[in-house]
C-alpha cells in the first residue's frame, strides 16, 4: 500500500500519449503559443504537444538534439534554452541549433533539471558522482552558483510573488527554500523546507495558492505541499516512475505528468506497461504562468552547430 494512501486523492489521471519514453521529464508550457514541451533526457530529443480539451496530447514536434537534453525553456519570442550534456544550446524560431561554451566537467556529469527564474535568468541544477551544483545562469551569460553540495540536483519552483526559491535534492530526499531577490538574483541561506521518507522527490511545479506539486519517483504518485510544507493531496499514477507535474492549457487548469521506464525490469514493465507516457487529469487546482528566459544566443555567445 502506498505510504500517501491516506492523503486525499485530488483525481485520477489519464493516459494522454500513446509513445513510451525512457526519461520523459521536464514538461514546460508556452502559453504564447499554446503548446507544451517535454524532453526525454537521454534520448536527447525536446518533443511539443497541444493538450486537447480531453485531456489527450496531440505531438507536434519531435525535435533532436547534439547529445543530452535536461531541460528545456522557453523564451518570449518563441526561442527555445535547452540544458545538453555538458553545455546549453538555443534553438530559434526558425529550427536553427547554436551551441554556447562547455560549462560543466566530467564524464559522469550533464545537466538535469532547470527553468528560468522570474526576470529570465536560467536556474539549472547537474547530475553526477556527487557534489552536484545549482548554477544561475543570467541572460548575459554570467554564471554564479547557488549550491555545489547536492547528490542530485532536481525539481525547482518559484512562489508566485518570486520571492522564494524551492529546490529538490533527490538523493537526500529533501525540498529546500531560501528567499530569492528576483531583481538582482540574490538568495537567502538555504533551508530545509520537507523531507520526504518515502521514495524520492523528483521534479515540481507550482500552483496558484502557492502549494507544491511534487513527482515522487518510485512511488507512481505526485503530492500536493502546502506552504506549511503539509502534504495534503495526491495523484496515484498507473507508472511507478513518476518525474515531473506541470500545469498546461489556456486555463492551467490540466495536470500532466511525465514518467519514464529507465531502470525498470522486463517484469516491471510488464506489471506497469502505461509506462514512460505523459499523463493529465483536472485536479481542480489552478497553476501559474512559467517564467521566461529572458537571454539571447548572442548574449550567451553561441556558435552554430545545426
Amino acid at each position: 500500500m502506498s505510504a500517501y494512501a491516506h492523503i486525499p486523492s485530488l483525481g485520477i489521471p489519464r493516459v494522454a500519449t500513446g509513445q513510451a519514453h525512457f526519461l520523459a521529464e521536464g514538461p514546460t508550457w508556452d502559453s504564447t503559443r499554446g503548446i507544451l514541451l517535454w524532453v526525454d533526457i537521454m534520448a536527447g530529443v525536446v518533443h511539443t504537444g497541444r493538450v486537447l480539451s480531453g485531456g489527450a496530447i496531440e505531438q507536434v514536434e519531435r525535435v533532436p538534439f547534439p547529445d543530452t537534453a535536461g531541460a528545456v525553456a522557453v523564451s518570449r519570442a518563441g526561442e527555445w534554452l535547452v540544458a545538453g550534456t555538458h553545455r546549453l544550446y538555443t534553438r530559434s524560431v526558425d529550427g536553427e541549433i547554436t551551441a554556447g561554451p562547455e560549462l560543466l566537467e566530467g564524464a559522469e556529469r550533464r545537466f538535469n533539471d532547470g527553468k528560468p527564474d522570474p526576470v529570465g535568468r536560467f536556474v539549472v541544477g547537474t547530475k553526477g558522482p556527487g557534489g552536484e551544483q545549482l548554477l544561475q545562469i543570467g541572460a548575459d551569460g554570467t554564471v554564479a552558483v547557488l549550491d555545489d553540495d547536492l547528490g542530485l540536483s532536481n525539481g525547482l519552483a518559484w512562489t508566485r510573488d518570486g520571492r522564494t526559491l524551492y529546490s529538490i535534492d533527490t538523493l537526500s530526499r529533501r525540498i529546500h527554500a531560501r528567499d530569492y531577490d528576483p531583481a538582482t538574483g540574490e538568495t537567502g541561506e538555504r533551508r530545509v523546507f520537507l523531507e520526504i521518507t518515502d521514495e524520492y522527490p523528483d521534479g515540481m511545479t507550482i500552483d496558484a495558492d502557492d502549494h507544491l506539486w511534487v513527482a515522487l519517483w518510485g512511488e507512481g504518485c505526485v503530492i500536493r505541499i502546502s506552504p506549511d510544507g503539509e502534504i495534503v493531496g495526491r495523484v496515484d499514477v498507473p507508472a511507478p516512475h513518476t518525474s515531473c507535474p506541470v500545469f498546461a492549457g489556456p486555463d492551467l487548469d490540466t495536470l500532466v505528468i511525465t514518467t519514464a521506464t529507465e531502470g525498470m525490469t522486463p517484469d516491471d514493465l510488464a506489471a506497469h506497461p502505461l509506462s514512460g507516457r505523459l499523463f493529465t487529469v483536472r485536479t481542480g487546482h489552478r497553476g501559474i504562468y512559467p517564467n521566461l528566459w529572458a537571454g539571447t544566443p548572442a548574449a550567451l555567445s553561441l556558435e552554430e552547430t545545426a
